[in-house]
């Protein structure tokens, strides 16, 4: 399949989506852009660092944080940022999103795929907003039900949205683990409940068993700077780029066809290391 004129899947080098939050909200501050020309800038210098996608965020869906935000000022962030991005750089955008509303408007402003961490499960109409705009779309994997923290209920999970997009006809979907957003607890709506296994166990699980995601379409995995490595290293979010990078180079032998990373630079030379070592 392709996004824009970037080719992904079985084949294909593994490909870099740069992460911009246009978010004061998010999570891992330094990946902020909100004002044109910060995102502008970002976008330029990723593209030039070697990215294939931008994938742009205009709300934070981070589980542990109360961040949701009417659906008038993320369609307006979505929309300037997409705009500001496509003035700099000539990668596709990708927009992520769990709203179809937003979705719809980032569709007209140009962007090439759909985001959604929920697997076009918690907005009933984002399945048909997708497949109107005829767009391709990042599925991550999300039950509003209580799952098991296992592969298992991973891969439950992810099929149940390919049966989503396969009934609303879209026709490209890419799988995403959602690293991060199977918990036993969370502050908004967009995130797994799961009881029997700490969320960090869960994460190191299904990133050492990538491989049996990659069977059922081509994988998106975002691990940059995320909770369970502070947990387990003890370290902050500035501080986990070196566990980032090795998680996301695991993931590429395992199968990954997408690394979304707040690092592109770094995520770029590992991957083309890892290319010349093979």
């Amino acid at each position: 399949m392709k996004i824009g004129p970037v080719e992904i899947g079985a084949g294909s080098h593994v490909k870099v989506m740069g992460i911009i939050n246009a978010s004061p909200e998010s999570f891992y501050k330094r990946s902020v852009r909100t004002g044109a020309t910060e995102i502008a800038q970002a976008a330029r210098e990723m593209q030039e660092a070697g990215a294939h996608i931008i994938d742009i965020g205009a709300m934070s869906t981070a589980p542990y944080l109360e961040t949701v935000i009417p659906v008038e000022e993320e369609t307006r962030r979505m929309t300037e940022a997409i705009g500001a991005a496509k003035s700099a750089c000539s990668l596709p955008i990708s927009a992520d999103t769990p709203r179809a509303e937003v979705a719809q408007a980032a569709a007209k402003a140009g962007a090439h795929m759909i985001n959604d961490v929920t697997g076009l499960k918690y907005d009933a109409k984002m399945a048909k907003a997708v497949a109107k705009a005829g767009l391709p779309v990042i599925a991550g994997a999300y039950s509003s039900a209580p799952v098991k923290g296992d592969v298992a209920g991973t891969l439950a999970a992810l099929k149940e949205s390919m049966a989503i997009a396969k009934k609303a006809g879209i026709k490209d979907v890419i799988v995403d683990p959602s690293i991060g957003f199977f918990r036993s607890e969370g502050k908004n709506p967009f995130f797994t409940k799961m009881t029997d296994v700490p969320w960090y166990a869960r994460d190191l699980q299904v990133l050492s068993n990538l491989d049996k995601l990659a069977r059922l379409a081509p994988v998106c995995v975002s691990v940059s700077r995320k909770s369970f490595m502070g947990h387990l290293l003890g370290v902050d979010a500035d501080e986990r780029l070196a566990p980032s990078i090795a998680c996301e180079i695991m993931s590429a032998i395992n199968g990954a066809s997408i690394i979304r990373t707040h690092s592109v630079k770094e995520t770029v030379q590992a991957l083309a290391m890892l290319e010349l070592l093979r």
